[in-house]
């Protein structure tokens, strides 16, 4: 059974940084490429980034670039988001999802078929 646990959310002030984390499982992390996402209030969820778990490969959202950075650790079924220069935009629940069929990934929701259960981050003074 595939499971995604998605931690590391809290209150952050402007300016300061979060990392979150996937944990993963039911799943051969090679294969995968592991997709984070975060839909705000009233939004449609979006995606910021994804890696490839078998060249760890990564690719981002323009609005994140240079702010967000994705990073795996296949021994520990493990994948991160390090956020960096929050701002209250950023406000949001974050999610890890996994793309276990196509192996394209990308920053469209669709292509992924197993999803986290999303943490809260919140940005705020």
């Amino acid at each position: 059974q595939v499971q995604l646990v998605e931690s590391g959310g809290g209150l952050v002030q402007p300016g300061g940084s979060l990392r979150l984390s996937c944990a993963t499982s039911g799943f051969t992390m090679d294969n995968t490429v592991i997709g984070w996402f975060r839909q705000a209030p009233g939004k449609e969820r979006r995606g910021l980034g994804c890696i490839s778990n078998s060249d760890g490969s990564t690719y981002y959202a323009d609005s994140v670039k240079g702010r967000f950075t994705i990073s795996r650790d296949n021994a520990k079924n493990m994948v991160y988001l390090q956020m960096n220069s929050l701002q209250p935009e950023d406000t949001a629940v974050y999610y890890c999802a996994a793309d276990t069929r196509t192996g394209w990934g990308g920053l469209n929701p669709m292509l992924y078929d197993s999803w986290g259960q999303g943490t809260q981050v919140t940005v705020s003074s």
